[in-house]
C-alpha cells in the first residue's frame, strides 16, 4: 500500500505551526517512572530493615528483593551493587536525620534559651533512632566499616553537618555554667550515649521518648 501526502492548504501555516505545542516546565513522569521512584525506596526500607536485623554481610540481595515482591536480580535496575544500597541506607537515614533536627530548630526555637534547644536536639535525635524508618540510622551505626573510603567520606561530612548544629548549643551551656564538661568532648559523650540506646531501648517496656530525654537532661546538665 502507497501512503498518500495529505494537501497542504497554503493559507493553514507551514506544517510546524500545525503541531501540537509542548507544554511549558518539567514534563510529567510516567507512571512507570512513578513507580521506579516508589521501589526504590521499598528496597531502601527493606534493606535497612534486614541490615539491621541481619547484619549486611548475613543479608543478600535475594533477600531484598523477596522483602519487597522482587525478582533476585531486580534490586540491581536500582542499585550497581549490594554495597551501594548499603550507602543509599546511611545516606537516606542521615539526610532524613539533618531534616528533622532542623525542623526541631525551626521558628522560635532559635532563639529559645540553650536549655530548651539542647532538649528539642536530644528529642530529634531520639525520633531518629527509635521513631518511624528508625532502621536507617542505626545500620550506619554499626556497619560504617563495610562501607569503601570515599563512601566514609561523604557520611562523614553529612554527620559533621548533624553534629555541627549542637557544637554552638554546648557552647551556650557551658559558658552558662550548665554544662561543665569540655564542649567537643560532651558532644562526643552525649550523642554517643544517646546512639547506644538503640542496643537497648524497648517502648514496650514503659518508657517514652519524653522520659528518655529527661533523663537525658539531668544526666548530662548541671541545675543552675
Amino acid at each position: 500500500m502507497i501512503a498518500l501526502a495529505l494537501p497542504i492548504n497554503p493559507h493553514s501555516g507551514s506544517p510546524t505551526d500545525l503541531a501540537p505545542k509542548r507544554p511549558r516546565g518539567r514534563p510529567r513522569k510516567t507512571e512507570g517512572e512513578r513507580d521506579d521512584g516508589n521501589r526504590r525506596q521499598e528496597l531502601l526500607t527493606a534493606a535497612a530493615r534486614l541490615f539491621r536485623r541481619q547484619g549486611f554481610d548475613a543479608t543478600s540481595t535475594r533477600d531484598i528483593a523477596a522483602a519487597v515482591g522482587m525478582h533476585s536480580g531486580s534490586p540491581f535496575y536500582h542499585f550497581k551493587s549490594k554495597d551501594a544500597l548499603l550507602f543509599a541506607v546511611m545516606e537516606e537515614g542521615m539526610h532524613a536525620a539533618i531534616e528533622r533536627q532542623a525542623r526541631a530548630l525551626q521558628g522560635d526555637a532559635s532563639a529559645a534559651a540553650p536549655r530548651v534547644q539542647i532538649r528539642r536536639l536530644i528529642r530529634a535525635h531520639f525520633d531518629t533512632l527509635h521513631g518511624p524508618g528508625n532502621d536507617f540510622v542505626p545500620v550506619m551505626l554499626y556497619e560504617h566499616r563495610s562501607l569503601s573510603a570515599r563512601q566514609r567520606a561523604s557520611l562523614d561530612q553529612l554527620q559533621m553537618d548533624y553534629e555541627s548544629t549542637w557544637t554552638p548549643v554546648l557552647d551556650a551551656l557551658h559558658a552558662s555554667g550548665h554544662l561543665r564538661a569540655p564542649v567537643k568532648l560532651s558532644r562526643l559523650l552525649i550523642l554517643g550515649a544517646l546512639n547506644w540506646s538503640v542496643q537497648w531501648f524497648d517502648r514496650k517496656k514503659g518508657a517514652s521518648l519524653d522520659e528518655l530525654t529527661d533523663a537525658a537532661m539531668a544526666l548530662f546538665l548541671k541545675e543552675c
